[in-house]
């Protein structure tokens, strides 16, 4: 049984821990683990790095230029080059405890499901706010919506390659530069039927860039993640519930603004409702179909 290990990388000195990371891990009983690197840079800046790192390693390794800046691009590299019955997904920032992939394939195997997800846990610097400590806005844990888990993400993720969930799929290239690929690929595989998990004990670690401990890029990711939600939920709608959808949305800002006001003296909740607010404002530019901004590359 063959396991493999998606990551795409991009000018990230992180990549070698989270090789190292990988090459400690614990397998389930017979099976091998072979690694994938997907390179999104314009020139292979990785490759010698990874060459190196690749030495030290247990597992062999296999090495892909995908050049263009677009994650999307790079994640299909993942697939094509994957061969194995099993593709796990991390990103080049994370670190994976030992028992990692024989957590995540002790849950798909139960099942069976067609694809689990973990937790991402973000670790914080000493000097990051408390109200984003607090907030923990950084960790990305994967949830039921109505008691189903409908759709996850790549940065802790194994699927199973063979399910007919996953047949023909692929990462949308329009989306490879504005985020939300990954949602988008999960729910669309969901939708064709696939069945989805959570493993809790799975988790992976991500120290937090000091770049990103602030609202504005928090803001941008609430953003962001609104108008992925918003488009997930405008392709089951009419136009008349897509309308009322809109008003209720409105209201929702309004509410969220209203509740930042009454917590003006705490930064903690201000915040909260603030970005609350900002994810709503972004399910409003899903509905009414505005350009999204592109937020990487």
């Amino acid at each position: 049984m063959l396991i493999e290990i998606c990551v795409c990388t991009f000018r990230r000195p992180s990549l070698a821990d989270a090789l190292q990371s990988l090459g400690k891990q614990v397998l389930p009983e017979r099976a091998t683990l072979r690694i994938i690197v997907a390179d999104n840079d314009e020139t292979p800046s990785a490759q010698d790095m990874v060459t190196r790192v690749a030495q030290d390693l247990p597992f062999p390794l296999h090495y892909v230029h995908a050049p263009s800046r677009n994650i999307s691009l790079a994640r299909n590299a993942c697939l094509d080059a994957a061969k194995g019955e099993f593709l796990a997904f991390i990103d080049d920032d994370e670190v994976a405890p030992p028992t990692w992939i024989a957590d995540l394939y002790t849950l798909i195997a139960q099942g069976p499901y067609d694809a689990v997800f973990g937790p991402a846990m973000a670790e914080y610097p000493d000097t990051a706010p408390d109200w984003i400590k607090q907030a923990d806005y950084h960790s990305n844990v994967p949830t039921r919506r109505n008691g189903a888990v409908q759709t996850g993400h790549t940065c802790n993720a194994l699927i199973r390659t063979n399910a007919p969930s996953f047949a023909g799929q692929r990462f949308l290239l329009e989306k490879g530069r504005t985020g939300g690929e990954d949602t988008e690929f999960f729910f669309r595989a969901w939708r064709a039927g696939g069945h989805f998990a959570i493993s809790e004990d799975a988790k992976v670690y991500e120290p937090v860039d000091p770049a990103r401990l602030n609202f504005r890029w928090i803001a941008k990711r609430k953003f962001r993640s609104g108008i992925t939600y918003g488009r997930l939920e405008r392709g089951r709608l009419s136009l008349a519930k897509a309308a009322a959808s809109l008003c209720a949305t409105i209201l929702k800002i309004a509410y969220c603004l209203l509740r930042a006001l009454l917590a003006v003296f705490s930064s903690t909740k201000r915040n909260f409702w603030l970005l609350r607010a900002v994810f709503h404002a972004g399910v409003i530019t899903s509905i009414l179909s505005v350009k999204e901004q592109e937020l990487y590359g």
